[in-house]
Order: structure tokens, then C-alpha cells, then sequence
């Protein structure tokens, strides 16, 4: 199953088998890692491939000429470290919590990956910025929409555009944030690993 997801990766996405084989080595750290803190949910594990890393990576079509992310609440590196891997990208990662950044700090180093990270909260992500902004500003199962702008409104302003994971209640998501923020140009992608879920590209916003 494995190795069927993996050779998926590489024809659907244009992932190079180098790129695939740092993936390996961050899964398999993932998975050690997770026998002592939990990085993803136990019920995942067993397709991590399609769950995780293939929901990380049906971002790469969507960015085009990317040089640079920014992945706000990383968790485990999903989908920031995962895209930096698969997409030779440089990744900002943005977490609060210590033992993540622990892994996340490791994992960079053991994949040699283009990426560091800094353990802020993200309602000072404004002062926490890199001198040169990156293209795309990505996050998954962090926050209701609303709260996800506010959060990611120092990238979005500055030209950054969104690709955010949702699921079956987007749409009440958007109907909410409508009342706090101004939404330019929208677009939803379907999702290659859930039904139900899209990704939302968000490239316009400004306070109501």
C-alpha cells in the first residue's frame, strides 16, 4: 500500500524520487516521534501516505512558480514540511507548541530540508515576518476561517495568497467570516483525498 501511494505521489504530482525518498525519511521519523508525543491522530496512522503526506502535496499544481511558503500552526509539519520536501520550496513553519518545534527542528535536520522554524503564537506573526514575504501562506485543521484570517492577514496583505484545507462546513465558514473580513478572489479546489473537503484560495481580504 505503501509503496502503491508513493509511485501515486510521483505520477500525479510531479514529485522527483530524491524529494520522495526525504519524505520517506520524515515519515518514518514522524512515526517514531509519535510513540511519544502526538503529532497526528491515531487513527491516521495506518494512511499517513494519503492522509497526510498526498493531502500535503495536492498543494504543489496549485503553486505556481512558488519559491517560498509560510505554514502557520504546523503541528507536525503538515503541510509545510511536507511541501518544502516534495516541492524543493523554502518553508516558514509557525508553531506554539515546544515538543512540536522539537520534532519539527529534527526532522529538518535529518531530511536536510529547506525550512526553519520559529516558535511564536500567531497573533504576533506580524513581528515575525521574513525580510522577504513568501508567495503562498498554507494552513490545515488549525482554525475556523475567520479566526484563520486574522491570523494570517500580515501575509495576505503583503501579497501572500492562501491555500487553507476545509472541510463539509466551509460554506458556514465563509457566511461568518463575511462579517469580519472582505473577501476579493476566491477559488475552491477539490480535495484528492477527501470527498468531502477542498482547498480554499484566498487572495483578496480586508476588514469589514
Amino acid at each position: 500500500m505503501v509503496q502503491y501511494i508513493a509511485d501515486d505521489v510521483l505520477a500525479r504530482l510531479n514529485v522527483s524520487r530524491e524529494s520522495l525518498i526525504k519524505i520517506e525519511s520524515y515519515v518514518e521519523l514522524l512515526l517514531t516521534w509519535q510513540t511519544k508525543i502526538n503529532l497526528i491522530g491515531p487513527s491516521t496512522i495506518e494512511d499517513i501516505w494519503r492522509r497526510h503526506v498526498l493531502d500535503s502535496l495536492q498543494l504543489l499544481p496549485l503553486m505556481r512558480k512558488a519559491e517560498a511558503i509560510a505554514d502557520l500552526g504546523s503541528g507536525a509539519g503538515i503541510p509545510g514540511l511536507v511541501l518544502a520536501l516534495g516541492g524543493n520550496l523554502r518553508a516558514e513553519l509557525y508553531e506554539s507548541n515546544g515538543k512540536k518545534v522539537a520534532f519539527l527542528r529534527e526532522a529538518i535536520r535529518q531530511t536536510k530540508a529547506n525550512a526553519s522554524v520559529r516558535q511564536i503564537r500567531l497573533e504576533t506573526l506580524e513581528d515575525h515576518l521574513p525580510e522577504k514575504i513568501p508567495q503562498y501562506v498554507t494552513a490545515r485543521a488549525l482554525a475556523p476561517l475567520e479566526k484563520l484570517l486574522f491570523w494570517a492577514e500580515p501575509l495576505l496583505k503583503r501579497g501572500a495568497i492562501g491555500l487553507f484545507h476545509k472541510g463539509q462546513g466551509v460554506d458556514r465558514e465563509m457566511i461568518e467570516a463575511t462579517k469580519f473580513w472582505k473577501m476579493g478572489a476566491i477559488n475552491r479546489h477539490a480535495s484528492m483525498t477527501d470527498s468531502d473537503g477542498i482547498i480554499l484560495e484566498v487572495k483578496e481580504i480586508a476588514r469589514v
